[in-house]
């Protein structure tokens, strides 16, 4: 596929990406009040989401980091996850947000959620900047969403086609 002559087109903007994540720290800042808030990133395609989620946050809250693959280098979940690098520390005592790019087959999500109960925090809850329901492969409902879309392959802000694009300061799908 020769992407660079392919036309894009805009799902959301810059500054409604902004306008989103601003309304999701928002929420989280009101629900998390008074407990101890551990978020967890999950690499790298929410490293950009988390980033300027976190600095909308109003409330203390500590930050770690997971890589997980289930994609290799292709557009399809292979189904199965690895965890190739894994949270340092204790979980008990914290309430755990799993901040995403997005929620696609849920394969992925459904998997650290329950790999992050295991550690014994509070609670484990998820947050996503988007959510494809039309592509779920596992019954998962993530409690934060920036934004529900269509089935499309989307790219920017984080999402990644091969290496590039998660500099793009929006979110775009390649168009035939």
């Amino acid at each position: 596929m020769d992407i660079e002559n392919k036309r894009k087109e805009i799902l959301f903007t810059r500054e409604e990406i902004q306008r989103r994540v601003k309304e999701l720290g928002i929420q989280i800042s009101k629900d998390y009040k008074d407990k101890k808030l551990l978020i967890i990133s999950l690499l790298k395609g929410s490293f950009i989401f988390t980033a300027d989620l976190v600095r909308e946050i109003s409330i203390p809250l500590k930050i770690e980091f997971m890589t997980t693959s289930s994609y290799g280098h292709s557009q399809e979940s292979t189904g199965k996850v690895q965890v190739l690098y894994d949270i340092k520390g204790d979980l008990k005592g914290y309430d755990v947000l799993i901040a995403d790019d997005i929620a696609d087959t849920g394969i992925t999500m459904d998997f650290v959620i329950n790999y992050l109960k295991s550690k014994n925090p509070n609670s484990v809850k998820s947050c996503v900047l988007l959510d494809k329901p039309s592509r779920r492969r596992v019954e998962l409902e993530a409690d934060y969403v920036g934004f529900t879309i269509p089935d499309k392959f989307i790219v920017g802000y984080g999402l990644n086609y091969g290496d590039y694009y998660r500099n793009l300061p929006y979110v775009f799908a390649f168009v035939d």
